[in-house]
């Protein structure tokens, strides 16, 4: 490991002007190219203090053993030279996608004497017209297939388009009707040209005026009463419908853009691009890549753009490109996309509109992409033996931790605190065994008392169990239990605080399992019913850092439990941090062992997320009528219609009460002495007007509405000002 003092350049030998810089490591192998507006400013970020870097800077710096760079003029050539040396020595330091070249698209070899509609992978050729990519190439033989009966162009191969013409016989093709059988001389040149050019068109979205032409043929073959040229026609009309439906308009205007969007999390990131061309989505494709760099969004949509665009000119850069995030500064890119073109190029963020529609779709492909490839990765049985293996190696266990428990706190500014707990089970989820907490033992916010009350409770239970069934592995743990509190059975806060994974309460002490998954094989009582908090983990994960992990390790060590290792994996920087120890452990970036802790806590927390904004979204529509014994929601509902609103409600009489089918005396008795108690809410204001709206009260909650006239329920937090966890 260098240290990069060792080989730092004196400022004032870097040159303040833009230019490309690359660092080598000890055997002059090239690991990282940048660019920079100036080097001077650029290269000195990367030759601070080794502890105030990025790990993956610091990782990159420690490798190198030396810089260098050149200068050119402009931004602009900047990033022409960074995009051309990553592609020249392919560092290992710098984000690459993968897979560029593997996308077929359906090409026609213009620059033939007879044009040929062939499916092409691969570099492109100069005077061969593109259109795609395609995700498959079955999708464009498809297409194809549909089009030949009305354009016959060719589609065999030289070899055989020259054994037809020597022979004086067409292919199947050409008797058909599918192939014109230029090779036999049915049509000449120039008309076989033509019906390329036709082809092309069409495929360019240039449909509207072609129809129309057919279907005034179709009309006038029928009025001539050539029935059976009406009908072909008619036939060519709705094969040519038919292929236009596999491409349905998604922008209008005939809108030819590329639309870019990018899914990531810590180490890696999934780019979707969508190719509209006439106002239809032509073609798609996407890449996965590993974040290697401390890179931004706006970044990645960089590297995508020269990944998209270094190899295109002229009309295969579109006029518009639609991204997530510009990249910073967006001018130089810009104005190196309007130089590929030939022409302007806008390259914008959609913020209304089918484009914004569109964007979100394209998003949202992304985020599955990514999805997927976790899913993948995660499914190998191999690759989640080896993250085990390297998670005990890191945390020094002394067996792989097949059974690992995840925890995580969240709210939204101190109200609606919970918890999750998630398992993981020989590096797979087991969600029968998700459990849900509600944090009662103190109100407000605060992660570690939080994560403290969690694992006591959860832990608890677990000795508890062990106590009924007599499974002690120690004679101290009974007196541990006792020490340091009441039992689950005794616990005040324990009694139906714990929810299930559909966020129901349960009625017990402990939660039954979440309805999606079966309970484990074995792990049942007496009765049939699945043992509760039985199986001890053999490492409690926590979301957090250093003060949370020595809250949970606090938990076990005062319920006497010593034998379950305990860790947390904060956010920020991916580090693991381990109980009493000052300095956490930094697992490689490319560590399968990281890569499944980060699975468990991206899955305890969305698991806790949800389950805080359920009983957020409740609380906004609790009613007064909540609180009266024995109604249920069809009789509320029943009252509010008849009344209109609890405000009219709380002002009726017993006996107009009664009027409700459904609603004797007692009920109706019971109702106004509830609402006379409640506290009657405040008015509905809508905000950016000022205006009360009490006349439009209706069950509950009163609402306000915001600066956008949007009704928002009285008192709910603005998420735009507030910060939920």
């Amino acid at each position: 490991m260098a240290d990069p003092s060792s080989y730092r350049p004196k400022p004032g030998q870097i040159p303040d002007s833009p230019g490309v810089y690359r660092f080598r490591d000890e055997h002059r192998r090239v690991i990282y190219v940048g660019k920079a507006k100036s080097l001077r400013q650029r290269l000195a970020n990367y030759f601070q203090d080794l502890a105030s870097l990025h790990p993956r800077t610091r990782t990159m710096v420690t490798t190198a053993a030396s810089v260098e760079w050149t200068v050119v003029s402009t931004e602009v050539e900047a990033l022409q030279l960074e995009y051309s040396w990553i592609k020249e020595y392919d560092p290992r330091f710098n984000v690459k996608y993968r897979d560029d070249k593997s996308y077929p698209y359906l090409a026609v070899t213009m620059n033939e004497e007879f044009p040929r509609v062939q499916v092409m992978r691969g570099h492109k050729k100069k005077g061969v017209r593109y259109f795609g990519p395609y995700g498959h190439a079955w999708a464009i033989r498809d297409t194809v297939d549909l089009l030949l009966r009305v354009f016959p162009v060719r589609t065999c191969s030289a070899g055989v388009f020259k054994n037809a013409a020597r022979t004086g016989r067409p292919c199947l093709l050409g008797y058909i009707g599918k192939c014109s059988a230029p090779c036999v001389g049915r049509v000449e040149p120039d008309e076989h040209r033509e019906l390329a050019e036709e082809f092309c068109d069409f495929m360019a979205g240039r449909t509207g005026t072609y129809l129309r032409r057919l279907e005034q043929r179709m009309t006038e073959a029928a009025e001539e009463m050539e029935y059976e040229r009406a009908a072909r026609l008619r036939d060519d009309i709705e094969a040519l419908k038919k292929a236009m439906e596999k491409n349905a308009v998604v922008l209008a205007d005939a809108t030819d853009a590329d639309l870019i969007a990018v899914a990531e999390d810590e180490l890696e990131a999934a780019v979707q691009i969508f190719h509209v061309r006439g106002g239809r989505v032509r073609g798609q494709r996407g890449w996965v890549t590993d974040k290697v760099e401390d890179v931004t969004t706006g970044a990645l949509v960089e590297h995508a753009l020269q990944q998209l665009y270094g190899e295109e000119t002229g009309d295969a850069v579109p006029k518009e490109v639609l991204v997530p995030a510009l990249p910073e500064p967006v001018e130089p890119v810009q104005e190196w996309l309007t130089g590929r073109r030939g022409s302007n190029v806008s390259l914008r963020i959609p913020q209304r509109g089918d484009k914004k529609a569109l964007m979100e779709t394209v998003e949202r492909n992304a985020q599955q992409a990514l999805a997927l490839h976790k899913t993948k990765r995660a499914s190998d049985l191999t690759t989640r033996s080896r993250a085990l293996e390297e998670i005990a190696d890191a945390l020094d266990l002394d067996s792989a931790p097949l059974r690992i428990e995840c925890y995580d706190i969240s709210h939204l500014q101190g109200d609606d605190v919970v918890a999750s707990m998630v398992v993981f089970e020989d590096g797979l989820q087991r969600k029968s065994e998700y459990r849900r907490f509600q944090i009662k033992g103190f109100a407000g916010q605060d992660d570690v008392r939080s994560m403290h009350e969690v694992i006591t409770r959860r832990f608890r239970r677990y000795l508890a169990e062990k106590e009924r069934t007599g499974e002690w592995a120690e004679d101290g743990a009974e007196n541990a239990s006792t020490e340091s509190g009441p039992t689950a059975q005794s616990d005040p806060t324990a009694q139906s605080d714990l929810t299930t994974g559909n966020g129901s309460p349960s009625p017990a002490v402990d939660a039954d399992p979440a309805p999606d998954a079966a309970p484990v094989n074995g792990f049942k009582d007496e009765d049939g019913r699945p043992k509760k908090f039985a199986y001890p983990p053999q490492l409690v994960v926590v979301d957090g850092g250093q003060p949370q992990v020595a809250a949970a390790r606090r938990a076990l060590d005062e319920l006497g439990i010593d034998d379950i290792a305990v860790c947390g994996l904060a956010k920020r920087l991916e580090e693991v941090w381990l109980p009493e120890d000052d300095d956490p452990v930094v697992l490689p970036r490319t560590s399968e062992g990281l890569y499944l802790l980060q699975r468990i806590r991206d899955e305890a927390h969305r698991f806790a997320i949800t389950y805080q904004r359920t009983k957020r979204a409740k609380r906004f529509r609790s009613s007064p009528l909540d609180d009266v014994p024995g109604l249920g929601e069809t009789r509320k509902q029943a009252l509010i219609k008849h009344f209109g609103s609890v405000k009219k409600l709380r002002s009726a009489t017993i006996e107009q009460i009664q009027e409700v089918p459904g609603i004797g005396r007692k009920t109706a008795e019971t109702i106004a002495v509830a609402l006379a108690q409640a506290a009657p809410a405040a008015p509905a204001v809508n905000t950016a007007t000022g205006e009360i709206m009490d006349d439009r009260e209706d069950e509950a909650p009163e609402t306000t509405a915001d600066a956008s006239g949007e009704p928002v329920p009285a008192g709910a937090p603005d998420d735009r000002r507030g910060q939920e966890r």
